[in-house]
């Protein structure tokens, strides 16, 4: 099968699973928004003017992460949303097409334990990872489980979303999720060779400008930033390019199968769109859990994985168009 920037996770033989399969179909099967909203949605992004930049760190912090060297890639020019999607809008695409997300599917999603009013009464967690509690109910939602919702957070950003479900929206909205190469560009905002939208200080005149894990991690949070967990989309100011809180805040998923980026040459690379195989996607841009002692992923280079059926309490997306 030829690969499109948003083709199904292929494992390594090749072969996609009947349970990925199925959810590739429900994503795939979603009836587009009328013409008239799909032009809306389409008029609402950011125009990015393409061109060189360096993709990646000179030195990576993580090593499996695989965000260095840096390494030459040319951008045609693009289009792309300033925020990540929010509750409202997912709300709207809900509304329209009766979608139910993997986690409402499966019944569960994790949450992050302090967000829970009692996180004793859920005992099961991932290996290792005693923080993130599994909990029957959790959905984009009911972002903390049975009881919560978006109420008052309709301009945050919209979790417990699987690839799958990002990739639905975008084929309801005639839009795309940015392929890796894209979100690094649009992220720094102009700026070359910066760890964040905004230079190399993790706060810029000692103010925060970003959402990310103030504290203990994962036992303390001070909240320094003001949020300790999500905050609005538009909070904080804007990078260059007018794009909103592109570190911490929400890992946002991108249209890339993740690999060892530095593709073969030849250099520069001209619009690439990540590795022909693979099985977990590519994630961005940090989230409110992220902290020096354990999670330093807040930077605009900064990269990780998940398998696309995934949903967690702080995995968002943005979505991109064509110029």
């Amino acid at each position: 099968m030829s690969k499109t920037c948003c083709s199904p996770a292929f494992s390594p033989d090749g072969e996609i699973s009947a349970r990925d399969a199925a959810y590739l179909d429900a994503a795939q099967s979603v009836q587009p928004a009328p013409s008239n909203v799909q032009r809306e949605l389409a008029d609402a992004l950011l125009t990015i003017r393409g061109g060189f930049f360096d993709m990646g760190t000179r030195r990576s912090r993580f090593h499996d992460d695989f965000d260095s060297p840096r390494h030459k890639v040319k951008l045609s020019d693009f289009r792309i949303s300033a925020t990540s999607c929010t509750n409202a809008q997912y709300a709207r695409f809900v509304e329209a097409t009766g979608y139910r997300t993997v986690s409402e599917v499966e019944g569960w999603s994790y949450v992050f334990h302090l967000l829970l009013n009692d996180p004793s009464q859920w005992t099961e967690w991932p290996p290792g990872l005693p923080w993130w509690r599994k909990v029957d109910g959790a959905a984009w939602f009911a972002p903390e489980g049975p009881g919560s919702s978006t109420a008052n957070r309709e301009d945050h950003p919209v979790v417990h979303l699987s690839w799958y479900d990002a990739l639905a929206y975008c084929n309801w909205a005639g839009l795309h999720l940015p392929t890796e190469a894209q979100w690094e560009f649009a992220a720094r905002g102009g700026l070359r060779r910066r760890k964040f939208p905004w230079g190399d200080e993790f706060w810029p005149d000692g103010k925060p400008a970003m959402n990310t894990w103030q504290g203990d991690f994962p036992k303390v949070n001070t909240a320094e930033d003001g949020y300790v967990g999500t905050a609005p989309v538009t909070a904080f100011e804007p990078n260059g390019f007018g794009l909103y809180n592109c570190c911490g805040n929400v890992w946002e998923w991108t249209a890339d199968l993740f690999a060892y980026h530095p593709a073969e040459g030849p250099f520069p690379l001209r619009d690439p769109t990540g590795p022909d195989t693979g099985y977990a996607r590519v994630q961005r841009g940090g989230s409110y859990l992220c902290h020096v002692s354990y999670c330093d992923r807040y930077h605009v280079h900064s990269r990780t994985k998940n398998d696309p059926d995934s949903s967690t309490g702080h995995g968002g997306f943005r979505v991109m168009g064509k110029a």
